[in-house]
C-alpha cells in the first residue's frame, strides 16, 4: 500500500523545497489510528513551514499541514473506529509531527476529534484551526459574560482566516461586529458575513498614543497584537475582555498597565494546539450549531497539494483573504 504527499526539505540556505511523492504505508509516522485524509487547509503557520521550516520542523524530510479532516481507515484506539469521520487541528502535528499534506496520516487517536454530523470532511478544513481558534475566542467572551447587549465587539485581522470565522461567528449570535481590516476592499465580504462596520485599520494604529482612549468596544478578537492589539485594547469598556490569538504583527506590543487596572479589563489567551480534548469537543459541537456554513462558503478558495509551495508566500505576507482548502486527492 502506498500515500501521496508533498514531502518537504530544507536546503543549506535555510530554503524548503517541496515535491510530491508516493510514499509506502509503512513511511508513516507512529500512531494508533491511520485516516485516509480527505482535506487540509492552509494557515499562517503552514506558511511557515513550507518557507523555512520556520523554527517549528526539527527533523527533514518532512510532510506539513497542521490540520486534516478525513475518514478513519484503521484503529487501535477503542474511541475510533474504520469509518468515523474526524478532524485534527495541532498537537504539534504538522511540525513536529507528519501532518495533513499527504493523503493518508497516522497519529494518536488522542488527538483526533469526531467530527458532528452537521459538518463534512471538506467543510471541517473549510473552518480548521482558524475557525476552531475563533470559537474558542468567542467562548472566551462569553464566558467572561459579555453578551450582545453589551456593545461593539472589534475583530482585528478581519479578512484572514481566524478573523473571518470570528466575525460570521458573533454576527450569527447577534453581537454588533466591527472588523477592523488592513484591506479596505474587502469591506463587501466583510459586510456579507454580518459585519455591521468595516474599519480601516488606520483608524486604530494612527488613533492617539495613549494608553486609555474613550470607550467603545465591550470585546475584542485580536488576531495582529503590536501596535493595533495595544491601540484596540484602550478602547475596551470597563469590564471588557480581549481574546487574543495572533501575532501576525509580532509577539511584542506597546502597552500599558493602565486599562487592566482602571478598566478591569481581562485578557484571554487562545491556545489551539495543546488544548484538553473536552475542549476541542466543545468547540466543534458549538461549531456545528452556531457557524452560518452558507457563509463559510462565502470565505473558502480550493488548491491541490502542488499549489501549496507558491501560495505560502503570500499567506505571510497576509495576501490571501478567507480560507483555504486543499483537496490532498488533487
Amino acid at each position: 500500500m502506498s500515500f501521496r504527499a508533498l514531502v518537504l526539505s530544507q536546503g543549506a540556505d535555510r530554503k524548503v523545497s517541496g515535491v510530491l511523492e508516493t510514499l509506502a504505508v509503512d513511511k508513516l509516522p507512529s500512531g494508533d489510528v491511520t485516516v485516509a485524509v480527505e482535506y487540509s487547509t492552509l494557515n499562517y503557520k503552514d506558511g511557515l513551514v513550507l518557507t523555512s521550516g520556520g523554527g517549528l520542523v526539527k527533523t527533514w524530510p518532512h510532510v506539513g499541514g497542521i490540520d486534516f479532516a478525513g475518514t478513519v481507515e484503521a484503529s487501535d484506539n477503542p474511541a475510533f473506529k474504520a469509518g468515523d469521520k474526524v478532524v485534527l487541528n495541532g498537537w504539534r502535528v504538522g511540525e513536529l509531527h507528519w501532518g495533513g499534506y499527504a493523503t493518508k496520516a497516522r497519529v494518536k487517536g488522542d488527538w483526533l476529534v469526531k467530527l458532528p454530523a452537521s459538518i463534512s470532511t471538506k467543510r471541517a478544513m473549510a473552518i480548521g484551526t482558524a475557525g476552531y481558534t475563533s470559537m474558542l475566542c468567542v467562548m472566551a467572551l462569553e464566558k467572561h459574560g459579555i453578551r450582545p447587549e453589551a456593545g461593539e465587539i472589534l475583530v482585528t485581522g478581519a479578512a484572514g482566516g481566524v478573523g473571518s470565522v470570528a466575525v460570521a461567528i458573533l454576527a450569527k449570535l447577534g453581537y454588533a461586529v466591527v472588523a477592523a481590516t488592513g484591506r479596505p476592499q474587502e469591506g463587501a465580504y466583510l459586510t456579507a458575513l454580518g459585519a455591521k462596520t468595516v474599519m480601516d485599520r488606520k483608524e486604530i494604529v494612527e488613533a492617539p498614543d495613549r494608553p486609555l482612549l474613550a470607550e467603545r468596544f465591550a470585546g475584542l478578537v485580536d488576531t495582529v497584537s503590536g501596535v493595533m492589539f495595544a491601540k484596540a485594547l484602550a478602547q475596551v469598556k470597563y469590564n471588557g475582555a480581549a481574546a487574543v490569538c495572533g501575532l501576525a504583527a509580532g509577539p511584542s506590543f506597546p502597552g500599558s498597565i493602565l486599562p487592566f487596572i482602571l478598566r478591569n479589563i481581562s485578557v484571554y489567551g487562545i491556545d489551539s494546539v495543546m488544548l484538553p480534548k473536552g475542549s476541542r469537543e466543545a468547540a466543534w459541537q458549538r461549531l456545528g450549531a452556531d457557524l452560518p456554513l452558507d457563509r463559510l462558503d462565502s470565505t473558502v478558495s480550493e488548491a491541490g497539494l502542488s499549489d501549496l509551495m507558491a501560495m505560502a508566500p503570500k499567506i505571510l505576507k497576509g495576501e490571501i483573504r478567507g480560507r483555504v482548502v486543499v483537496d490532498v486527492n488533487k
